[in-house]
């Protein structure tokens, strides 16, 4: 359950700093152990980025 976000993190990393990917894919793992789903757990996680 949790690969597909290690491998995310890892493109992440390319376009952004590596501790903003660890922090993301953390907090996805985070709410995948509290029973959030996948799907929900990404976009939760995703919301909380501030776009300039």
């Amino acid at each position: 359950m949790i690969e597909p976000f290690v491998r995310y993190g890892l493109q992440e990393a390319k376009f952004t700093s590596h501790a903003h990917a660890l922090r993301e894919v953390a907090a996805i793992s985070y709410l995948l152990g509290k029973g959030y789903d996948p799907r929900t757990a990404h976009r939760i996680v995703e919301s909380w980025e501030v776009s300039d």
